[in-house]
């Protein structure tokens, strides 16, 4: 039997997911083959590629398992650039001798057996010096969830529990005598550096690490090897979110110099102590993993955080089987922020421990746990079919917008590298953006009216794309509207700070903002402003049960329309990135076709937003 890193991060995951991935003792009667591996370890990568790429904002359902691998792989080529720049800075940084490679069958391998399995691993980087072997493990993530572990002092001043020198970071603990530092409140230094512990959190990492180290161990245990193993040193490699690209470029090639501000693209964080403490969990798994592969039990296991619901990289099976009991409409997940649960006379309950309790529809959650008013308006909307609005309300949040107004969309491309200059890892770099400009109250056409800007090749078409719009935008009057109008105007300040020639111009528009979910959900901030009480300003302006707790656009649209992207070539933000990301393979045919596609696809986002509002102005008549 074989086991690869990835077969027993998944299998650790609960007692069923051996079972359900029909693991028998006679399908490991062989070793795991290189080219098996190679295929587990790339899809690995792939769902970890999207945990980086996409901020998940709990409103949509995103089924990655069931996404075609080409739309996966698009951005292949962009994540094996991370393991190679990481490669080249160890080879930097480390001396010694580094081997790394883009390709899974040129990396160091370990391997060992126990209790009939075999256990085996690549190392991403492997290093070894005079100071002895040093493991580096890749992430296409950034340092930004690090960095932020740490607590405020008596001074209310933030204090990190890592201690940077270069591009390393190590804990604080491990280079200074905590107790030699006045008022250090260890109690809080621990408390954070325990979330690195927490798998399913932003130890997941960690967890990964932990893993390949249990694999390293064994084969040095197993060859009696002994005399490296105090001498390894455990390090996990992420991209560094406050380098700057300065747009070098070499025979194509994009140069990842230090920047003007002293940062290497790639940090490396030793978590090689963090790993030390991880390996009782690690070994308890085993030993799970072992008995369960060869007595293959159902379990029945309850559902939690170790599903990944709705998230990047979450267990494959939880659609098909262990979830396919929740409702995809209207469950009893589905009620507005209700993120901290409900409030029983047995304590709180909240996520999946409510499907777990046999709560799956929104109206079998017990009436008198419902206590907030939004929650009280969705259950009855779903109850007698109807549909709220506070008409006065949503009627002076329409008075607010001046005219004309400029429907925005931006379709961008969050690489791991950044690709031109001024940019950093992930930034959301704009490719095209569609513009409905709507002149006066319901006067707008859909083409007549519409402008669109699309970059036609991988090359820096940014200047362009700013200049087209503030040429189609005034930036002295009117308003600037979207859906979830922080991303545009987020957009746009970066874009400013980019190019500050037209910095004014862009920060003119940027002012003007205004979010069309102001309107159909709410604003807090602006109705207080308006007179409306903190309850009041909180509950939204319009709900329809088939919202089924979301107000994203691919769910209001159906509600006040017809139109559907059922029937254009590119039906989301990930098919337009994958589009844009493949322009270098497509054929001159398939090249004009998709062009297209992708002009037809930011066009619908902005026209959907104009007949929403129009169709909100009819409601308030």
């Amino acid at each position: 039997m074989a086991i690869s890193k990835t077969d027993f991060i998944n299998y650790s995951r609960c007692n069923r997911y051996i079972v359900l991935d029909k693991i028998k003792k006679e399908k490991f009667d062989a070793d795991i083959s290189l080219d098996e591996y190679k295929n587990q370890e790339k899809k690995d990568m792939i769902e970890e590629m999207l945990g980086s790429m996409y901020d998940f904002d709990g409103d949509e359902e995103v089924d990655l398992v069931d996404v075609p691998n080409k739309q996966l792989e698009a951005m292949m080529d962009y994540y094996k650039q991370v393991e190679l720049e990481a490669g080249r800075l160890v080879e930097k940084y480390f001396k010694g001798k580094t081997v790394y490679s883009k390709d899974t069958y040129n990396q160091e391998c370990f391997d060992f057996n126990r209790n009939g399995v075999k256990y085996l691993c690549y190392v991403d980087v492997y290093n070894e010096n005079d100071d002895g072997i040093n493991i580096i493990e890749v992430k296409a993530t950034t340092t930004n969830a690090y960095k932020k572990l740490g607590f405020k002092n008596k001074d209310k001043e933030f204090v990190s529990i890592f201690e940077k020198f270069g591009p390393m970071y190590k804990l604080k603990d491990e280079v200074s005598n905590l107790s030699q530092i006045p008022d250090f409140d260890f109690d809080k230094y621990q408390k954070q550096v325990n979330k690195l512990l927490d798998r399913y959190g932003i130890g997941k990492y960690v967890y990964d690490l932990s893993v390949q180290r249990f694999m390293i161990e064994g084969e040095y245990k197993s060859s009696e090897n002994l005399e490296k193993l105090n001498n390894i040193h455990y390090y996990l490699a992420v991209l560094n979110a406050d380098y700057i690209f300065d747009g070098k470029y070499i025979d194509g090639k994009a140069i990842y110099d230090i920047d003007e501000n002293g940062n290497e693209i790639i940090n490396f964080f030793d978590l090689t102590n963090i790993t030390k403490i991880m390996q009782p969990k690690i070994e308890n798994d085993a030993e799970k993993i072992e008995r369960i592969l060869f007595n293959p039990v159902d379990v029945k296991c309850d559902l939690g955080k170790w599903c990944g619901y709705k998230k990047p990289g979450g267990c494959k099976y939880f659609n098909a089987i262990c979830g396919k009991d929740i409702p995809h409409k209207n469950s009893s997940l589905n009620y507005i922020s209700n993120g901290q649960g409900f409030d029983t006379p047995e304590g709180r309950i909240k996520g999946l421990d409510l499907i777990n309790h046999g709560y799956l529809n929104m109206l079998d959650v017990p009436e008198e746990w419902i206590t907030r008013k939004t929650h009280m308006i969705q259950r009855d909307c779903v109850r007698f079919n109807n549909v709220y609005i506070n008409k006065e309300k949503l009627k002076l949040g329409l008075k607010q917008i001046k005219y004309p107004i400029y429907h925005l969309d931006f379709e961008t491309f969050p690489c791991p590298v950044p690709r031109f200059k001024g940019e950093w890892p992930y930034i959301q770099s704009p490719f095209e953006f569609s513009l409905h400009i709507e002149k006066e109250p319901g006067v707008c056409d859909k083409f007549k009216d519409n402008y669109v800007f699309l970059a036609k090749t991988h090359e820096d078409e940014r200047e362009e794309l700013v200049k087209k719009l503030i040429e189609y935008i005034d930036p002295d009057k009117g308003t600037l509207f979207a859906q979830n109008v922080p991303f545009e105007k987020g957009r746009i300040k970066e874009l400013s700070n980019i190019f500050p020639e037209y910095k004014d111009k862009l920060m003119k528009i940027y002012d003007r903002g205004f979010d069309l979910l102001w309107l159909v959900n709410t604003s807090t901030s602006m109705y207080e402003e308006l007179g409306y009480s903190e309850e009041e300003a909180k509950i939204f302006n319009y709900y329809h049960p088939d919202l089924s707790g979301s107000f994203s656009i691919k769910k209001t649209l159906p509600v006040f329309s017809d139109l559907t992207y059922k029937d254009l070539t590119v039906k989301n933000g990930t098919e337009a990135i994958v589009e844009y990301a493949n322009y270098n393979k497509m054929s001159k045919e398939e090249y004009n076709i998709k062009y297209q596609a992708l002009v037809d696809y930011c066009q619908q986002d902005t026209w959907a937003m104009v007949v929403i509002l129009d169709e909100l102005r009819k409601l308030v008549k």
